[in-house]
């Protein structure tokens, strides 16, 4: 046997050395790609009645939000009637109610002068240098 011959020879055993390393590897990657299509396949299949129930509840969930569109739509104009009325009164009521409870406000507290002995106008009144003051006060 020639050098070229032995040298040859232990290539090739290098060789299939090398491939044996190499298919221990690959055969787990095989067994992995495998369980990955198996994993695949049962999510694929359990996916199914997934899917239709998502599809059940979400038509359910939008004849919900129908009818809270109805709600709205009702809430919507019961609030433009209330503001209509609101407005209405405040027209037509609210300043003579105003007027009337100033007036009997300053009616409550013209009584409740009288009845503690003052003047309903005292209050007012300012005093100035050279005029007398009410009730018995001196001059300034």
């Amino acid at each position: 046997m020639s050098a070229g011959q032995i040298a040859a020879l232990i290539a090739a055993g290098a060789f299939v050395v090398l491939v044996l390393l190499l298919a221990v590897p690959l055969l787990k990657l095989g067994r992995t790609l495998d369980e990955a299509t198996v994993a695949i396949r049962k999510a694929h299949e359990g996916s199914a009645p997934l899917l239709d129930n998502a599809q059940t509840t979400l038509h359910q969930v939008n004849t919900q939000l129908e009818r809270v569109d109805g709600i709205t739509s009702s809430a919507r104009t019961v609030t433009s009637n209330v503001s209509v009325l609101t407005s209405l009164f405040t027209a037509t009521m609210g300043g003579p109610l105003v007027r009337a409870a100033a007036f009997s406000y300053g009616l409550n507290k013209a009584v409740k002068a009288r009845r503690a002995g003052k003047d309903a106008g005292a209050h007012s009144l300012r005093t100035r240098p050279g005029r007398l003051r009410r009730k018995g006060k001196k001059q300034q």
